[in-house]
């Protein structure tokens, strides 16, 4: 197997564009959420001055954060309007089945904490194990503030985007209580970076 040039040619990033290009397919509101997601958590951790193997883990982690929601019913993910209490404990299920996709591999399943926790919060209210403050792992705080300006950002089937400067004091009031303080004063305090790199192909 190892002198197989065909493997030797695979190009791992390839495999994971792929991997995020069917989910796109799948939920056309969020097409190049991912993305946008990942190019943020590499300018994050620059600013947490994070070692290149650190930054590609996350990066890469970002890239498949929302990998799960393949296995969400088309009938929850693409809802107009809110959803039952029943529709809701689905759509929670993504972080789950994104970290079980990944425990099949090899390579990615060193990232599958990362994406499990992606939806933890700061105070310990988020899902799905409750996770609170370092308890959650770095890439996943990481993660969960740049999920979280791409989403706020962004149109949605079932509400129009917000600016980013409803954004900003959205993510100022939940520091500590959603998303990590430091990291998310650091982003706070590069707003303009990030803003910029939320706009891409929007």
């Amino acid at each position: 197997m190892s002198d197989c040039n065909f493997c030797k040619e695979i190009d791992f990033h390839e495999i994971i564009d792929c991997i995020v290009s069917a989910l796109d397919a799948k939920d056309p509101y969020t097409a190049g959420h991912s993305e946008r997601v990942s190019d943020m958590a590499i300018a994050v951790c620059d600013l947490l001055n994070l070692t290149e193997e650190q930054t590609q883990q996350i990066h890469i982690a970002a890239h498949l954060h929302d990998i799960g929601k393949i296995g969400v019913p088309d009938v929850v993910l693409l809802k107009e309007g809110k959803l039952t209490d029943d529709e809701w404990q689905k759509m929670k299920k993504h972080p789950e089945i994104g970290a079980e996709i990944l425990s099949k591999s090899q390579h990615l399943s060193e990232l599958k904490d990362i994406v499990l926790h992606h939806h933890e919060r700061y105070d310990g209210k988020g899902y799905p194990s409750g996770l609170k403050g370092s308890d959650i792992p770095l890439g996943a705080r990481v993660i969960a503030i740049c999920d979280s300006i791409d989403a706020i950002t962004s149109n949605r089937c079932y509400r129009k985007a917000h600016d980013f400067d409803f954004c900003y004091e959205e993510i100022k009031k939940n520091l500590g209580v959603m998303y990590d303080p430091e990291i998310g004063q650091l982003v706070l305090d590069n707003w303009k970076m990030i803003e910029h790199i939320g706009m891409k192909i929007k």
